[in-house]
């Protein structure tokens, strides 16, 4: 065994790794927002979501 297989085994593991987390990451974002949408469908609304409009007051 030479030096390229401990440096291509690293850089496969290392590839390996970052695509694992990116998958992760774009799939549990995907389930967040479904869920968002399944919370605000039943009527709760974000802190940060422009507030209702309010009736003018006299």
């Amino acid at each position: 065994m030479g030096h390229a297989f401990y440096v291509y085994t690293s850089y496969g593991i290392s590839g390996f790794v970052t695509l694992a987390l990116v998958l992760w990451t774009v799939i549990d974002g995907r389930a967040r927002r479904r869920e968002l949408a399944e919370l605000e469908a039943s009527g709760l609304r974000r802190r940060s979501a422009a507030p209702m409009a309010e009736t003018p007051r006299s």
